[in-house]
């Protein structure tokens, strides 16, 4: 295996950098390094942009549409930084693209510019690197809290068979650890499954710090943490950086420029790392693991504790909890912080001379959050939110509380002492970024006139024409400067920028609402809605991505195409999701059918997908905890919950899955939305179509139809 890059020295770092070549000497290196690559005005301005932040330290918002080559205008203008720079992003795919492609190339590009080779790490969570403590303590483990006990979907333990082929596993990673030089799940191939995973790595509340482990001087963790602070460019994620800011700034390593690439995800996953939940198999778990530490009467309190959660689990239905936590789970949080306490208070400090540190430390550290989260719980905070979780499966309830807004959570502690840029291809919502800037806990200015590109471009989209008489899907798509139709949006120590796309959306897309169906009422896929999927597809013959708002609506369409048609379709959860996309990529007449996680995560350029179906619009379901929650105080304020709320969350999610359809210059292609309110509803419909890629605009059946047929021929 390939060790890890070393990065350069703090003290040499500094001395070699001296005079540095600017942000767009850097990006013409790094663009002429791209085989075929080419200046692209969007990509151009971006980087002078960021410059101009930098040198200013004000933050910049910046909407960068598909193809304008946005992680190069970063990452030029950060090499010319004086100090480490962090780029977090949200998904492993986007962190793949930088680490093994956008940043080795840009290394090699700029090298004779800089005199050197600039250095690159990727910093993740603890837990996904091996500990060799855990390892060392796995074999005594795996029986009781990891391979045999874990709940399964719809209940019950594993089967012997089961079991062996974990075992299998384990053994394999014990073989991994005696030659990895990073201990990086990413680079176990083939990989385990995640009951294996999390009996040899450890989260970071359970860590009992280098200098008490035994493994202290080996642990992968640290190694990584530390090539992050001896790195020009440090590349992390989301989650971690919101554990980061809520733990106080120690994790990431100081730095002046903070880039946060899919900036539009950023504030939902600084959410989920300030969520916290009770679960009766986790507190049966804890209770097993500090069991050796305890007095028996002490670790039975712990037991009713969990046997009073389940009981009370068992009895609430699912869903928010509007009226207070009820007596049931009340009781079970009293005696689950009572027992806690006991547990922690009989436990003790870890000591010097502790024989077992990690252990103990192990047991401490979950006491300790299921202590503070029933206290957070029976607090019953306003900011807060509680719910109660049940899937449909059965496998697992759950108490779940989180914060109604993390807008002052992160004005607080994502701005102080460092610039950022936030970038994404949706961050104006409506023809505006005021949305997201607010949620990203930016003070946004009173709303001013739209520009007169944008005012025009709103003006052709409600009025149904682009100044073309057919739809121009059948001609030679050509390319264009980027122009952002955006207005500038400026507050107190921010500004913004639209560098539009380079690609001609008039000319390669089409965005056909369906107008004439009826309002969608009730879930699953209406008949109409089958009937006009199927007009079509069959008048593409296939290549179709279909993105619905519900498992049984995919799983309809799925049925009624295999039932009239002759062409193959591809199902999520049928399948592993990169086979299916691997084969809705090869197999030209396929159709790929599915739900959300689809509408981020494809890209699939080319004539392999030219049709875009989408069934309704995405709204939030009435049931979802949160944005019901945060619905519910902005309608208590006198304002409008769904326009605040729930508008917002469906521009975002329909911006991405219409984003599907051009990926590349050459691409052609329909997007086809089966939900007649996108054209029909006058209060927000117009704002959702803001939020979209300027596509050649129709509500006419055969319109959409005749330009798939030539599509189809072609």
């Amino acid at each position: 295996m390939t060790p890890p890059p070393a990065a350069t020295g703090p003290a040499v770092r500094k001395q070699r950098r001296g005079t540095r070549p600017g942000g767009g000497e850097l990006l013409a290196a790094a663009v002429g390094a791209v085989p075929g690559g080419a200046t692209r005005p969007g990509q151009q301005q971006m980087a002078e942009a960021i410059e101009r932040s930098i040198a200013s330290g004000e933050h910049l918002l910046v909407q960068a549409g598909t193809g304008t080559g946005k992680s190069l205008a970063y990452l030029a203008p950060a090499l010319a930084v004086d100090g480490p720079v962090v780029v977090s992003t949200a998904t492993l795919a986007l962190q793949s693209q930088l680490v093994d492609h956008d940043l080795p190339r840009l290394a090699d590009a700029v090298e004779p510019l800089l005199g050197r080779r600039p250095t690159f790490a990727v910093l993740k969570g603890r837990h996904h690197y091996l500990c060799l403590a855990r390892l060392d303590n796995s074999v005594e483990e795996e029986p009781e809290d990891t391979l045999f006990d874990t709940p399964r979907p719809g209940g019950g333990t594993k089967w012997l068979g089961e079991a062996g082929r974990l075992g299998k596993q384990m053994q394999r990673l014990r073989d991994w650890a005696e030659e990895t030089a990073t201990g990086d799940r990413d680079e176990l191939d083939p990989g385990v499954d995640d009951q294996v995973w999390r009996s040899v790595s450890m989260p970071a509340r359970e860590c009992v710090g280098a200098t008490r482990c035994p493994f202290g001087q080996e642990c992968f963790a640290e190694a990584s943490r530390a090539r992050a602070r001896e790195a020009d460019i440090v590349v992390t994620n989301h989650s971690l950086l919101a554990v980061d800011m809520l733990a106080g700034r120690h994790i990431v390593p100081p730095h002046k420029l903070l880039v946060v690439d899919e900036a539009h995800e950023l504030a939902d996953r600084v959410s989920s790392a300030a969520q916290a939940e009770l679960v009766p198999e986790l507190i049966d778990r804890s209770a097993r693991r500090a069991r050796p530490l305890l007095r028996p009467e002490v670790a039975e309190r712990l037991t009713e504790a969990g046997d009073a959660l389940a009981v009370g689990l068992a009895e609430v239905p699912a869903g928010r909890l509007t009226a207070g936590l009820p007596p049931p789970l009340r009781e079970a949080c009293t005696l689950l912080d009572a027992a806690t306490r006991a547990a922690l208070e009989a436990i003790g400090e870890i000591k010097s001379d502790d024989p077992d540190p990690v252990r103990k430390q192990q047991a401490k550290a979950v006491l300790d959050e299921l202590s503070t989260t029933a206290q957070r719980l029976l607090e019953e905070a306003d900011h807060d939110v509680a719910w109660v979780e049940k899937p449909e499966n059965g496998s697992r309830r759950a108490l779940v509380v989180a914060p109604l807004s993390v807008a002052g959570t992160l004005a607080t502690h994502l701005y102080e002492e460092r610039t950022v840029v936030a970038t994404s291809a949706t961050l104006a919502l409506g023809g505006r970024f005021d949305t997201v800037a607010r949620a990203l806990g930016l003070e946004t200015p009173p709303p001013a006139p739209p520009s007169p590109a944008a005012a025009a471009l709103a003006s052709a989209a409600a009025a149904g024409r682009t100044g073309a008489a057919t739809a121009p899907v059948a001609s030679t798509p050509g390319s264009r400067a980027a122009v952002g139709t955006v207005p500038a949006t400026e507050g107190p120590g921010w500004r913004s920028l639209d560098v539009g796309s380079p690609f001609d959306y008039a000319r390669q897309g089409i965005l056909y609402v369906a107008a004439h169906l009826p309002r969608p009422s009730v879930s699953g896929l209406p008949e109409a809605a089958g009937e006009e999927l199927l007009t079509l597809v069959g008048a593409l013959g296939g290549r179709t991505l279909g993105l619905f708002s519900s498992r049984r609506a995919a799983q309809q369409a799925a049925e009624l195409l295999r039932a009239r048609t002759d062409l193959p379709v591809l199902l999520q959860g049928e399948e592993a999701l990169p086979l299916l996309v691997r084969r809705f990529r090869e197999e030209r007449e396929s159709c790929l059918f599915g739900v959300m996680s689809l509408w981020q995560g494809v890209d699939v350029p080319g004539d392999a997908c030219q049709l875009v179906v989408i069934d309704r619009l995405p709204f939030p379901r009435p049931d979802e905890p949160l944005a019901a929650a945060r619905a519910a105080a902005v309608d208590a304020g006198g304002g409008s919950g769904f326009a605040a709320v729930s508008v917002p969350i469906a521009a975002i999610r329909l911006a991405q899955g219409v984003g599907r359809l051009i990926r590349a210059t050459g691409d052609r292609g329909v997007v086809a939305v089966l939900d007649s309110r996108l054209e029909t509803a006058r209060g927000y419909g117009p704002f959702l179509r803001r939020s979209l890629p300027p596509f050649w605009y129709t509500t006419r059946p055969d319109v959409a139809r005749g330009a798939l047929e030539r599509l189809g021929k072609s």
